[in-house]
């Protein structure tokens, strides 16, 4: 009887405790993906995060975490809410060029998501990324007056027979 009545006590403790730990789980989103995003330049990703993937989660403040893959560098950026419950953006810069991880933490238990390596690029010119920055149209523009000056320059000095 005795055993009984243990057995029935950690059955009921069990049962008891399972609702107490259900309903702490919440899907994290966001967009957009920071493909094309060069070193220095700000991301600004917005986040959804939704209490069993349905209800607006309100009143948090996830985390967003970079890391260099090639390294041990990383930064964290806290996002602030947005217009809409649920919804929340951070202003993310990548430090440096090369391949990146993405984790946001939601703010609400363990729920996280995370994205990449994604290749950050050098900025270039102008903040922008050009594998060769001379060949924009006024690359091309110089090229060409340059081919006209060397042949105009050529064709002047060529030599004439001597009139005597």
């Amino acid at each position: 009887m005795r055993f009984l009545v243990i057995v029935s006590t950690l059955v009921l403790a069990v049962v008891a405790a399972a609702p107490a730990g259900g309903g702490g789980w919440a899907t994290v989103g966001f967009e957009p993906l920071p493909d094309g995003t060069k070193a220095g330049e700000t991301w600004r990703p917005t986040i959804f995060v939704k209490q069993h993937g349905v209800t607006p989660l309100s009143g948090l403040q996830p985390v967003v975490t970079i890391e260099e893959a090639d390294s041990e560098a990383s930064a964290t950026f806290y996002a602030e809410p947005g217009s809409e419950a649920g919804v929340y953006e951070a202003d993310v810069v990548f430090p440096d060029p090369g391949e990146w991880r993405v984790t946001i933490l939601s703010g609400f238990g363990d729920s996280q998501v995370s994205y990449g390596p994604v290749a950050i690029g050098s900025p270039g010119i102008d903040g922008h990324s050009r594998p060769y920055p001379l060949l924009g149209l006024g690359g091309v523009a110089i090229a060409v007056l340059g081919a006209l000056g060397l042949f105009a320059a050529r064709r002047s000095r060529r030599l004439s027979p001597a009139r005597g």
